[in-house]
């Protein structure tokens, strides 16, 4: 009989993966090389930015306007755990491996209609400045709804029940786009690499900053003093901040490197630590006590020259060479890296205090 009840529980489970729930167990896997639906969604999100700054560069507008936002992940993550597994001869959407991040690409593009409009604004002279036209190019972003799409896909009525089950289910589905578990192999490695003594604070310091790996997109300026997901992430917002590149360009919201490191900082520390005190990488440097390279320990900081960057220290690989955890640019994400770049390491004054 125990026999029995194990197969009958094994069986559901079967089951439930292979039905468009499965979704609610779409996690990481080394084997198939499979990422978790936030890392699927910080990919696709940085996608939606890099489109809508081509359109504005392609065409050299001085200004970008943006009406609307996409919809929300919860409802394209129903809409496509319905399509794919709910369809005759479906694939499961527990596993979340090329072949499905590039049909959740597909339906998150179905969803999300971009057009764009121009005009030109003259500017009169002004003192110094000479007159000029200003080229004005307004992106207009369409979310289509989960109803939108039962007609859209023709969904069978298995489908549309799937659909609704799914939606009735929209607060799980965003916790999904925004959950905080370890899932990356390659933070996973740094972390059972740890010491086993390495003092309790700096342990917090690298597993919180793990929490962020491969999930939320790089911002010029973006801040966030918020315990656990902040709820901005992903959204497309204008970067104010001066000196980028972007500056002036929509991005989905995210951090910049030391926006990066306060929020680790804050978080260990539940809101009673802000690491930069108000400031950017420059302050938080100011806020460490110069060490040796052969000092450095995980949860130390290093900086770029000129504190132009700056990472947190998260171990050292099997060569003994250090590994970083920083909110990169290059990378549109927060990432783990090798010292490249870093010229300069600091011991945060808060292991003192």
């Amino acid at each position: 009989g125990v026999v029995i009840a194990v197969v009958v529980v094994i069986c559901l489970c079967g089951i439930i993966l292979a039905s468009p729930l499965g979704i609610f167990f779409a996690g990481p896997d080394e084997t198939t090389g499979a990422i978790s639906p936030t890392q699927a969604v910080a990919q696709i999100n940085g996608e939606l930015g890099e489109k809508i700054s081509s359109m504005q560069a392609e065409g050299g507008y001085d200004t970008l306007e943006i009406q609307g936002q996409p919809p929300p992940w919860s409802d394209i993550l129903a809409v496509f755990a319905a399509k794919t597994a709910g369809a005759s001869g479906g694939t499961t959407v527990a596993i979340l491996d090329a072949a499905n991040v590039e049909a959740l690409r597909t339906v998150f593009w179905d969803m999300t209609k971009l057009t764009s409009s121009s005009r030109e604004v003259e500017h009169p002279a002004n003192g110094d400045t000479p007159a000029w036209t200003e080229r004005i190019l307004t992106v207009t972003i369409t979310a289509r709804t989960p109803d939108d799409m039962r007609v859209f896909y023709s969904f069978t009525e298995e489908q549309n029940e799937a659909l609704d089950e799914l939606l009735a289910n929209s607060n799980l589905l965003a916790t999904l786009a925004g959950d905080l578990t370890i899932s990356d192999a390659t933070a996973k490695k740094l972390l059972a690499d740890l010491p086993a003594d390495l003092d309790p604070e700096r342990r917090a310091v690298v597993e919180t900053a793990c929490r962020l790996v491969g999930k939320v997109n790089y911002f010029w300026g973006g801040k966030s003093l918020v315990i656990g997901w902040d709820s901005r992430w992903g959204q497309l917002s204008k970067v104010w901040a001066d000196g980028s590149s972007t500056t002036g360009t929509y991005r989905p919201y995210g951090l910049d490197c030391s926006g990066f490191v306060d929020w680790v900082f804050y978080n260990i520390t539940d809101g009673d630590y802000i690491i930069g005190h108000g400031g950017g990488a420059h302050m938080q440097h100011t806020y460490c006590t110069s060490i040796s390279w052969e000092e450095a320990q995980p949860g130390d900081l290093v900086f770029y020259p000129e504190d132009t960057h700056v990472g947190i220290v998260g171990g050292r690989d099997e060569n003994g060479n250090l590994l970083i955890v920083h909110c990169a640019s290059g990378a549109n994400n927060v990432v783990i890296t090798g010292l490249e770049g870093f010229t300069y390491i600091g011991r945060p004054l808060y292991y003192g205090e």
